[in-house]
């Protein structure tokens, strides 16, 4: 229980290093008074949103927990209940992490403003550190609440490993739900606003992004924090959380002795030390003599990946005392490297990808759709290749291992490995909102050209930043789901008698799983895509609106009313995140009631693939459509307002919905579905209406 307590303490500590960084950024100053005013009034927006997400959260909460304590079978040391608290705990911890993150956000961004008139190296670090206590909050509250409640259970109530595990899964179906609420509702409220802002604005009005005169300026900056700060952390909490219980409950299913009894908490050990290794990292983050900003923030990610690699190396020595279990790990920190330079190639404004979009935005906005697709379609090829030879090579480590002999355990420590750099990953995430936010507030208060050049600079790394986090959790959530897959046929295994559960594509109700499980996450973005959709025309009539009925806003003579459209986005992201919400908990419950465990199995694979794919294609590509009207905007084929500027906005405005509300939701999706299906394993063995 040594390492349990190491894990607790390393994550308290990961939490006051958060606390020390909230207190440093809040220290610097924050400008005039009309830059305090812009920024009030994004913090207002906000935390208002957040709050009333939270109470809806909390009523499906509420109604989750019950059903669980209620229905959950009754065993030994399980009567349901202690499912439904973990799950309480899991649903909390996640939405707490968003909330902490969001609320140093929204603070960081006007001291990023006025920290850009002292230079570019005073403004990225509180740009950076802002965003750093979202990323130490999300690994500290998941390695706390999973290793806490671990301690709880073996210790304080003396339930056996395999049992405790179980109960885990508790914990990490809250964070998954909760997950699920938050990049859903995050990601329709900030596309709305953005979407709306951007079409009346720029295309109809030919004024700037962060232009005053436009009415849904102050919910374009609000969103970016809800979708990109609280939204982002509660993926990425749940990404974490669920893949340290999956490992734990793999280890317990399959291993055996004193290795098996290591092997469940070695995972809590691994994750100890990348937070050890991620608060080092965050010290490494240092502009050099040539001022790049993202290699900057590259030697905090290499950093913290060597460190935990040493580390790894250390831990592995003395918990298994088999090398190739080591080289599983190192297969995962292999995987986060290549898939963040993937991502960065196919997004960011220096490279091939990006560029081709912007030239096919001369000819119009058809030829930018085109080229944006294409884009976003091939992206998919290269982090597909990383998975799968990462996979055959972690499960060949796992099963060569003396130790433990098991491929799926090498495929779930490479997974646990991948995610050790989490703590620095959201810290360049969040970074991207406060800096975006920045440069708002810098052009809204007309600060000087050389300020908000710093900020464009800043904001521009950025985007790339926040497309590479989300190809970072599109990767982790595929292996995490597979080896949720695992725990799902261990569990079907155990209940029903050791009777071992095969998913042949040949028997009819697999495949039929199968195809519903493929179709699901098509189901689930048209979803997405047509809330934000009904959500942006809201917006649009506003605006116009506003721009119609209020004399004097264009002459800058009037103020508009920003709290409109922040209201409208609000009430149509709490309405219409519930619908996608609902078809990703009742899909699995109602697969597997009536058509069984094999259609249940059919169904999870189904979802793993084409979730995986359709997140990789929308994320990416909506994130080089949005560089590539960027990379215009720069002063390429025209620069702003010309008619290639046009068309890349159009192809931006639907690259938004693509990149920060469907393609991040559905890690969510796959992850809950597959929770869900480990919760229910004991329920539907035998019980099912026609499988």
């Amino acid at each position: 229980m040594n390492i349990v307590l190491i894990s607790i303490g390393i994550s308290v500590i990961a939490l006051i290093y958060a606390a020390f960084l909230v207190m440093w950024v809040i220290k610097k100053p924050t400008g005039t008074p009309q830059m305090q005013a812009i920024a009030k009034s994004i913090q207002e927006g906000a935390t208002a949103y957040l709050n009333r997400q939270s109470m809806t959260m909390a009523f499906f909460a509420i109604i989750i927990f019950v059903l669980l304590a209620v229905f959950m079978p009754k065993g030994q040391y399980n009567n349901g209940l202690w499912t439904g608290v973990s799950f309480l705990f899991g649903a909390l911890f996640s939405a707490l992490a968003g909330y902490i993150g969001m609320s140093v956000s929204v603070r960081a961004n006007v001291r990023t403003a006025e920290g850009a008139r002292k230079g570019l190296k005073e403004a990225l670090n509180i740009a950076f550190r802002g965003g750093a206590v979202t990323g130490l909050a999300v690994v500290g509250l998941a390695l706390l609440g999973v290793s806490g409640f671990y301690y709880l259970f073996t210790e304080v109530m003396n339930i056996p490993a395999g049992d405790a595990t179980n109960i885990l899964v508790g914990f990490g179906f809250g964070a998954s739900l909760i997950s699920l609420f938050a990049r859903v509702g995050g990601g329709i409220f900030t596309k709305a606003a953005d979407v709306g802002a951007d079409l009346v604005g720029k295309i109809e009005k030919n004024i700037p992004e962060d232009d005053p005169r436009n009415p849904a300026v102050i919910a374009d900056n609000v969103g970016d924090n809800v979708g990109d700060c609280a939204g982002m952390g509660a993926d990425l909490f749940e990404t974490y959380a669920v893949t340290l219980i999956a490992a734990m409950i793999l280890a317990a299913s399959t291993l055996t002795g004193s290795v098996g009894t290591n092997g469940i908490i070695f995972p809590l050990a691994l994750g100890a030390v990348a937070v050890v290794a991620s608060i080092i990292g965050t010290w490494f983050v240092q502009l050099g003599k040539k001022q790049n900003i993202m290699g900057a923030l590259y030697k905090g990610l290499i950093a913290t990946g060597v460190l935990s690699a040493i580390g790894f190396y250390f831990v592995t020595e003395n918990m298994i005392g088999d090398m190739m279990i080591f080289y599983a790990s190192l297969v995962g920190i292999g995987i986060t490297f290549f898939i963040n330079i993937i991502t960065e190639y196919y997004t960011a404004k220096e490279y091939r990808p990006v560029k081709a979009i912007g030239k096919a935005s001369q000819t119009g906005a058809g030829t930018n759709l085109i080229a944006g697709l294409a884009v976003g379609l091939e992206s998919t090829i290269l982090p597909t290749l990383v998975i799968v030879i990462g996979i055959f090579l972690a499960y060949y480590f796992g099963s060569q291992s003396e130790a433990v002999s098991s491929g799926i355990y090498g495929i779930a420590i490479a997974a646990v490995a991948m995610l050790s750099t989490t703590g620095m990953i959201i810290a360049t995430d969040s970074y991207g909102p406060i800096t975006d936010n920045a440069g708002g507030i810098a052009e809204m208060t007309k600060l000087p050209p050389e300020v908000r050049k710093i900020t464009d600079e800043l904001d521009s790394v950025g985007n790339t930043t926040k497309a590479v986090t989300k190809g970072y959790a599109i990767g982790s959530a595929a292996l995490a789901a597979l080896v949720l897959f695992q725990a799902f046929t261990s569990e079907l295994t155990k209940h029903a008698g050791g009777e071992s559960f095969l998913f042949n594509i040949n028997d009819h109700i697999v495949l039929i799983g199968l195809m519903l499980g493929g179709l699901l996450p098509f189901a689930f973005s048209s979803s997405c895509m047509r809330s934000v959709g009904i959500a942006a025309h809201a917006v649009v009539e506003e605006v116009r609106k506003q721009f119609r009925e209020i004399p004097g806003i264009m002459e800058g003579k009037a103020k508009p009313l920003y709290g409109r459209c922040v209201d409208i986005v609000t009430k149509a992201a709490l309405k219409q995140m519930i619908v996608p919400a609902l078809m990703a908990v009742i899909t699995p419950v109602a697969v597997g009631y009536i058509l069984g465990p094999r259609a249940l199995g059919g169904l999870l694979a189904g979802v793993i693939l084409t979730g995986f794919l359709m997140a990789l294609f929308m994320s990416t590509g909506g994130a080089a459509w949005d560089n590539g009207k960027k990379f215009i905007e720069d002063g390429n084929y025209g620069g702003k307002g010309s008619d290639a500027h046009k068309a890349a906005v159009v192809g931006d405005t639907v690259g938004d919905p693509f990149k920060d509300t469907a393609g991040p939701a559905l890690n969510a999706l796959i992850k809950v579905i597959n929770t869900i299906a480990v919760i229910i394993a004991p329920l539907i063995v035998g019980n099912s209406l026609l499988g």
